[in-house]
């Protein structure tokens, strides 16, 4: 930690500290992906509310999500090796394609995870309220925000406290909904016997309302939102040991071995309950994970009541984290109030974005569960979820392709950083098109109201971006230029030649690339030796300061850059 990066002590105008540096290692940063999905809240609740359009072909709807999202998952994970930071996707964004455009995905990113702590509080309200009125007729079953307002306690003292508490709560929390479901799907396709079959993967048991195509892809809506926060390790990049590799892996194991889970649950009761029979399974009744195990398996409801509840607080727990570290890097940037760059002093965790998200969360699950009832409003903040999340997945695979072909072009690889992508964006856009309402095609179905309104919900947010755009480059011209760069610097030696063909990503043609940075000039002479090894010259980043790992010259130490202690690492 001798070279610690300057962005990484101070915030945003160098005066106070900045994010936790070497703070949580991969499997605090892989569970931070993988509770961000919220596999048993997913496989209890947002994937069976797909079941209504899919019916028993629901696990193709699963299979085409996991295919999309780990096309998606290679673009974060290539860009995470050059660009770790909080930034995270705005930051890929604004370098492979324009700043304005990393705004944009930012200030989308950031409704994202705002609404995803809003909608889990939902879920864990209505999912506490049904169970408890179950077991005792007395309690109301609408009696659902006192849960609500216990959640987002939780939350916020949780993010308060730092990364590190708030990861590690997230890795215990995620091992234990993990093993539930995964038992059970178990369990359940060996109790299926003869009933096992490979048409789920066909469109032969649709619903009649649904038929074909169509209702796998809107089916795929629900089954896209189960995927959604697989990059969520990608905002931890400052605060991680080694991101370069750390956040890489986190992503690219979060979306496969989570998808996996996915598709074997989703197999498991559909085979279980009957494709045909399954349009009317759904998140709750007789007719869903929980009336399954109570009828078949007796107290095993309790642990998925259990597991339901922990994956609710474990995903709130790591969306909160993305949006207050994305609010972080806008504030440092200067694009938010500066007042998002405040960290606290000893926790260093984001105080003022972790305000902000405590209120947008518990006022919108309030005031929409109040108006449309919880159910209702969690479709509805569900499917806003999908068509951003969409929009920033779409961008993020076209950023990778620009980023390769424009900065890195003796990097590029046609598959990984072309093909992969392309076939990302193809994969994502039918549901995309469905959750906006936007019947390009003949197998986009129509969804009803509220939960209708999506698309313009996401398209007024747009709108308000763009002004935010307007505003800024008139008071600021210059600010947009360096949306998420900041934390960079300290996130060590980019990979040289020999790593990123290591990593499948390595110069083409034989020819090695000298500067790696985005300032790099074409025909640069190519060093003899790797950046950061022994007796290279240092090389120079963006702002003419070498980067953390390479030699540096002797200079003068900084007054106001005060020593290390065990707090900073």
């Amino acid at each position: 930690m001798g070279q610690q990066g300057r962005a990484g002590r101070h915030g945003a105008d160098g005066s106070g500290p900045g994010l936790r540096r070497d703070a949580v290692g991969l499997r605090e940063v892989l569970f931070q992906s993988v509770t961000s999905m919220a596999p048993a809240a997913a496989v209890a609740v947002s994937i069976p509310a797909g079941a209504a359009y899919a019916g028993g072909a629901l696990p193709l709807s699963v299979l085409i999500a996991l295919v999309a999202c780990l096309f998606t998952a290679s673009s974060v994970a290539e860009l995470a090796r050059h660009l770790p930071s909080a930034g995270s996707v705005a930051t890929y964004s604004a370098q492979g394609l324009h700043p304005v455009v990393g705004f944009l995905v930012a200030w989308t990113y950031l409704l994202v995870e705002a609404l995803v702590p809003a909608l889990l509080l939902l879920q864990l309200g209505f999912t506490t309220a049904d169970t408890l009125h179950q077991e005792w007729p007395g309690y109301p079953a609408d009696l659902w925000w006192p849960w609500v307002l216990a959640g987002a306690a939780l939350i916020a003292v949780t993010g308060f406290y730092g990364i590190r508490a708030s990861a590690r709560l997230g890795t215990a929390l995620g091992v234990f909904e993990v093993l539930v479901f995964g038992v059970l799907a178990v369990v359940l396709i060996a109790a299926a016997g003869e009933g096992n079959t490979l048409s789920v993967f066909g469109t032969s048991h649709t619903p009649p309302g649904h038929p074909g195509l169509s209702g796998v892809v809107a089916g795929s809506v629900y089954t896209v939102l189960a995927f959604a926060g697989f990059e969520a390790a990608a905002p931890l990049a400052e605060e991680a040991r080694d991101p370069r590799r750390t956040v890489r892996r986190a992503v690219l194991g979060a979306a496969l071995c989570v998808g996996l889970l996915f598709l074997l649950t989703t197999y498991a009761i559909t085979v279980y309950v009957g494709p045909d029979a399954f349009a009317s399974f759904g998140p709750s009744g007789a007719s869903s994970w929980d009336g399954v195990a109570r009828a078949s398996y007796g107290a095993v409801w309790v642990l998925i009541f259990l597991a339901v509840v922990n994956s609710t607080v474990a995903n709130a727990n790591a969306a909160t984290n993305a949006s207050t570290r994305t609010a972080f890097a806008l504030g440092r940037d200067g694009l938010f109030p500066r007042a998002f760059a405040r960290v606290h002093p000893v926790h260093r965790s984001p105080v003022t974005g972790l305000a902000a998200q405590f209120v947008i969360a518990l006022g919108a699950a309030l005031l929409l569960g109040g108006a449309f009832g919880p159910r209702t409003a969690f479709l509805l903040l569900a499917t806003v979820v999908v068509v951003a999340v969409i929009a920033v997945y779409l961008l993020t695979n076209a950023a990778c392709a620009g980023y390769f072909l424009r900065r890195r072009r003796a990097a590029f690889r046609p598959v990984r950083h072309l093909l992969l992508p392309v076939l990302g964006i193809a994969a994502f856009t039918p549901a995309l098109l469905t959750a906006a309402g936007i019947p390009a095609f003949p197998f986009v179905a129509k969804l009803t109201a509220p939960v209708s309104y999506a698309g313009a919900v996401v398209a007024g947010w747009t709108a308000a971006g763009l002004a935010v755009v307007a505003v800024v480059r008139s008071r600021r011209p210059d600010a947009l230029a360096s949306v998420g760069l900041a934390g960079i610097e300290a996130a060590g030696p980019e990979p040289g030649p020999a790593e990123d063909s290591a990593a499948g990503s390595g110069p083409a043609d034989g020819v090695r690339e000298g500067a790696y940075g985005p300032a790099a000039r074409p025909g640069a002479a190519p060093p003899t030796a790797r950046p950061g090894a022994p007796g290279s010259p240092a090389r120079p980043g963006p702002s003419g300061a070498s980067r953390p790992g390479a030699p540096r010259p002797a200079v003068p130490p900084d007054p106001a850059d005060p020593p290390h202690d065990e707090e900073s690492r």
